[in-house]
């Protein structure tokens, strides 16, 4: 089992930095799954306690210049690797400046991602950092805990308003309840809103986008949503953690090129993360009253 690879453009390792420390924000452990082609951050925690769960996905020939791996068995060509991403995140953030990182898996006292950071110097001199980053490496027979979610077979899809403006308000409102209730229409509304015994308070937006999924054969894809049978100025809803919902918010260090919201009627809310180079999908189950 082996893996390297090498990052020499400083916008990549910046970029690469960034989607770490998002990932650092959403989850204290997670775990890396390494295939030929793409890196993954999983974290799925139980649906019982309100768990949230994580898929984040990354080409890894968006950000690799070298870039090799062999699996725990040809048949099974995959690695995974159960990791603190805030670990992670402290070796990369020497590396704002560097020449070029590179990350190998190695074994020291215990298997470590290894990173050496080559720094730009002002002399002739090199510079190299060097951090270890403890692993714990997850046998074949725990992979399936840690599938691909299925994408949810939604009620209704619409586009989040600016982050910016939405985390205000939910900032504001995680002050007055541990809940949120979020609500949607197929005509590009939605509304954000807490009740207590004290006060009941709502903010409404108008005039969002509404996305219609497509198969990869460019057809209309209508098998993961409901919204095809309901009256476009209904409303659902999923009433979630609302400190969950902010986390999520407040994380963001990638400057998506939209995030979308997919809500499942009083079962579920899943946030669709989408940039250039990396997917992120953030599942919240809803919380009874």
């Amino acid at each position: 089992m082996k893996f390297r690879g090498k990052i020499l453009d400083i916008g990549c390792i910046q970029h690469f930095t960034n989607i770490i420390n998002t990932i650092s924000k959403l989850a204290k452990t997670c775990v890396l799954r390494i295939t030929e082609e793409k890196l993954f951050f999983i974290l799925s925690e139980r649906v019982s306690n309100a768990g949230a769960q994580i898929w984040c996905e990354l080409p890894q020939g968006h950000f690799f210049d070298e870039y090799a791996m062999e699996g725990v068995t040809p048949q099974d060509n995959e690695i995974y690797l159960e990791m603190t991403p805030d670990l992670l995140l402290r070796s990369l953030k020497t590396a704002n400046s560097a020449k070029w990182v590179k990350v190998k898996l190695t074994k020291k006292h215990s298997p470590c991602l290894t990173f050496e950071i080559d720094l730009a110097s002002g002399s002739s001199h090199q510079r190299l950092v060097v951090h270890d980053v403890p692993v714990t490496v997850i046998p074949r027979k725990q992979w399936a805990d840690f599938a691909e979610p299925d994408m949810p077979n939604f009620d209704v899809s619409i586009a989040l308003p600016q982050l910016k403006v939405l985390k205000n308000v939910v900032d504001k409102m995680k002050n007055m309840s541990n809940y949120v209730s979020l609500s949607a229409n197929g005509s590009g509304d939605m509304k954000l809103s807490v009740e207590t015994d004290m006060v009941s308070v709502s903010t409404h937006f108008q005039g969002l986008y509404t996305p219609t999924w497509r198969r990869k054969d460019g057809e209309d894809d209508n098998s993961n949503s409901n919204s095809q049978a309901r009256d476009p100025q209904e409303m659902v809803t999923a009433r979630i953690d609302i400190k969950r919902f902010a986390l999520f918010l407040n994380s963001q260090q990638v400057n998506p090129n939209r995030v979308v919201c997919n809500i499942v009627h009083h079962r579920l809310a899943h946030f669709f993360l989408m940039h250039d180079d990396v997917s992120l999908q953030y599942f919240l189950p809803v919380v009874s009253r």
